[in-house]
């Protein structure tokens, strides 16, 4: 699984860089969140920009990192294609995350927070 993570502005954006995130690839994507924002701060934005496909198990994996974060910190999503979006607006997930047209909206956001 390819993702990457860099702080911009004291929050910490990971992005994936794979197309998919199924059944196939779901634990190390989950596994892979957890290394990288073992001591994040605050705010993560997740920038899917890249994900072609997402199915319930990359879903699960998804909803799974935003628990390992616990309350105290924040999983934002960002720049979700429109097979993506669906998905989460189909399982009313879109009510669960912030949601944010692109990875700049997030960082804006984060910023005016």
């Amino acid at each position: 699984m390819q993702m990457t993570a860099s702080d911009v502005g004291g929050v910490l954006v990971v992005t994936v860089m794979d197309r998919r995130i199924d059944a196939a690839v779901a634990v190390r994507f989950k596994d892979r969140m957890q290394e990288l924002t073992q001591a994040s701060p605050e705010r993560v934005v997740l920038d899917l920009s890249q994900v072609e496909f997402l199915d319930s198990s990359g879903l699960g994996a998804v909803v799974g990192s935003m628990k390992h974060l616990g309350r105290e910190r924040k999983l934002d999503l960002a720049a979700l294609t429109p097979t993506v979006e669906k998905v989460f607006r189909i399982t009313r997930m879109d009510r669960v995350f912030r949601i944010y047209p692109s990875t700049e909206t997030a960082l804006e956001a984060a910023a005016n927070a």
